[in-house]
């Protein structure tokens, strides 16, 4: 398996997981420190560390110390890799799709 697809599948793994996408959400409008992206979750601050840290290992994002608080940031490489892999498949099943509507425009002909 490529690294690509090794470093897409984390990040979908990563991703599906609505804690984490929420924090994703919030790091869109700019980075932020943990204390800052845990408060809406009803869950203890190691808890939340854990999808900080699933997040990190699949590179959406990186955090970075300072002061007496760690921050995090958006990775937006990573993001454009796996929006890159969403098109490209949205394409594949939009050719599909015009091959089947053809298909069937001509069966419906070929009927009449």
């Amino acid at each position: 398996m490529s690294h690509h697809a090794t470093q897409l599948d984390r990040a979908f793994h990563a991703l599906s997981d609505p804690t984490r996408r929420a924090v994703v959400s919030r790091l869109v409008e700019g980075e932020a420190p943990v204390s800052i992206l845990a408060e809406p979750f009803d869950m203890t601050l190691p808890s939340f560390a854990q999808h900080i840290r699933v997040l990190e290992e699949c590179g959406l994002i990186v955090s970075e110390k300072r002061g007496r608080s760690r921050w995090c940031r958006l990775v937006e490489e990573h993001f454009e890799q796996a929006a890159d892999w969403m098109q490209a498949e949205r394409r594949r099943w939009n050719g599909r799709m015009d091959r089947l509507e053809v298909y069937l425009d001509k069966a419906e002909r070929d009927a009449e």
